[in-house]
């Protein structure tokens, strides 16, 4: 146990008013009977150690590869970090890479396909060449970083830009912090990154930029199975681009990109012939310019829309997009990815509320209302509640879009709420003679990542069947939500159970929770 999760379990345990020798007496009886092994010592003394370990090793392999990333594309190319570890201790060194590489290609199927490692796949690789040395790991592990560091440099310009860049690619995660579901302050920060570049490192060059996200077709399948749609762009191109729509039998590249699955870039494209114009504010003879069009990558490498950038606005006829802005442009792909994918995330874990909660209504009337938190990402105690849903005593919902952001200092009455966010721990208090119940649902490493705030009015405890009817739900909801973020690792493959599960877009977390169900029944059976 934690120290907050100490605190809360034995909160919970003396419950509301009780007498102060009371607690006294309790804290005097454990100490006096809680009791340690020296081999119990022994063993938590090596568990702090290796977590610090861990963590030191974590820290130190994403330093170096930021180090060999010094583009800020977000991603290392296999083979060039293959070649350089080919130096490394001769033929032992070979022999481990080689079992090393196998050993990788296997956690990260799609490796062999795309060639690019990720940050969690190069720190993989790093400690799996380590591991397949004979004598002290710790040590082969330090030479080789070692080795890494040295291989690669940069000059003080690089460094300087890649400092910048990197900045302005934290800003469009730092933006999903606190966007809540929304996406638009993601896509605000994106376009603010390009154009910060533009000014910086592109020679003030006049671009317009857009995303495209890729959707199924479903009014005229004729022209294709999916479709582009644009729902982000520069301010300028907003009137006639944004909610545009892209179909496989139009003019354009953005499709071969996505086919390819790498950027396709068009130097001139008043020489290409299939370039889709979307403004028809210029004659044909003025449409001169480059065009670049990247594609989005999920965690599995699958292509999931576009970034398209171009230079068409700009009175330079000579406007081409040189190779390390078309590297930063990657990385901008890669953070927007993730940042998307987040949001997407959390909207999964909100359906599965939103599902949960319809579950359970019908089956508990002594539970007065629900509301529903999803926490933000902060440094200790210093991070935010958003609340996403309000359900009343009948049912009926109201899904915040905008969040209501919740700070510790600022609300008191609830600090419950952040006691059991801190914890990770169901919490018990009562706030003017009203009962609440606060419940925390996990992610993967067991912190906090929604809370369900239940209120039962003036009753003490639910009824025995409906107690059970809302452990069942909190039970199913917080295996649907470690579904979801199990999905979202890279290394894994995504599996389906129902076929409707296999539905593109939030639909099928709620459905997530009904399989859930649907086996805890069958097991029963």
């Amino acid at each position: 146990l934690t120290l907050p999760q100490f605190v809360q379990l034995m909160d919970n345990f003396v419950g509301e008013d009780i007498p102060l020798p009371t607690v006294k007496r309790l804290v005097v009886f454990i100490k006096g009977e809680y009791k340690q092994t020296e081999e119990e010592k022994m063993k938590q003394r090596e568990e702090i150690h290796r977590m610090s370990h861990v963590a030191q090793r974590k820290q130190l392999l994403e330093a170096l590869f930021e180090k060999w990333d010094s583009k800020a594309c977000g991603s290392l190319d296999l083979e060039e970090v293959t070649a350089v570890l080919s130096t490394f201790k001769g033929h032992k060194g070979k022999e481990a890479l080689m079992k090393a590489k196998e050993e990788l290609c296997s956690q990260y199927p799609q490796l062999s396909k795309v060639g690019k490692l990720s940050p969690k796949a190069f720190q993989t690789f790093v400690e799996l060449i380590a591991s397949k040395f004979t004598g002290n790991e710790d040590e082969t592990f330090d030479n080789l970083v070692r080795f890494l560091t040295t291989s690669v440099e940069q000059s003080h310009t690089t460094s300087l830009q890649s400092s910048a860049r990197r900045k302005w690619l934290q800003d469009i995660q730092k933006a999903t912090e606190t966007s809540g579901t929304s996406m638009e302050p993601v896509y605000k920060a994106v376009m603010k990154a390009l154009s910060q570049d533009m000014e910086a490192h592109g020679d003030n060059k006049r671009i317009s930029a857009y995303i495209a996200l890729l959707e199924e077709d479903q009014l005229s399948p004729e022209q294709g199975q999916v479709l582009l749609r644009y729902v982000a762009c520069t301010a300028d191109d907003a009137p006639y681009l944004l909610n545009q729509v892209l179909h496989r039998d139009m003019k354009g590249v953005s499709f071969a990109a996505i086919d390819q699955g790498k950027p396709i870039y068009v130097p001139r494209v008043q020489h290409h012939g299939n370039i889709h114009f979307w403004s028809s504010d210029h004659p044909v003879e003025e449409r001169k310019g480059s065009l670049l069009v990247l594609p989005l990558y999920d965690a599995h490498w699958r292509v999931f829309g576009i970034l398209g950038l171009d230079t068409l606005r700009d009175q330079c006829q000579k406007s081409i997009f040189l190779t390390h802005e078309i590297t930063f442009y990657e990385g901008v792909c890669h953070a927007f990815s993730k940042a998307y994918h987040h949001i997407c995330m959390r909207e999964n874990i909100l359906q599965v509320a939103v599902t949960a909660l319809d579950w359970l209504y019908p089956r508990t009337p002594s539970i007065h209302a629900v509301t529903a938190y999803l926490v933000a990402p902060g440094t200790d105690k210093n991070y935010a509640l958003f609340k996403v849903i309000t359900t009343d005593n009948t049912g009926q919902k109201e899904i915040h879009k905008s969040p209501v952001v919740l700070l510790r200092e600022e609300n008191l009455l609830r600090d419950y709420l952040f006691k059991c966010t801190d914890s990770s721990e169901v919490t018990l208090t009562s706030v003017y003679g009203e009962h609440h119940i606060a419940v925390p649902l996990h992610d993967l490493s067991r912190q906090t990542l929604s809370i369900f705030d239940i209120s039962i009015g003036q009753h003490k405890k639910l009824p025995p069947q409906e107690q059970k009817d809302l452990q069942k739900m909190l039970k199913m909801a917080q295996a649907a939500c470690s579904e979801i973020l199990q999905r979202s690792l890279e290394e894994t493959e995504p599996t389906q159970v129902l076929e409707a599960e296999g539905l593109a877009d939030v639909r099928h977390a709620g459905i997530l929770f009904h399989r859930f169900m649907l086996q805890e029944l069958r097991e029963c059976v």
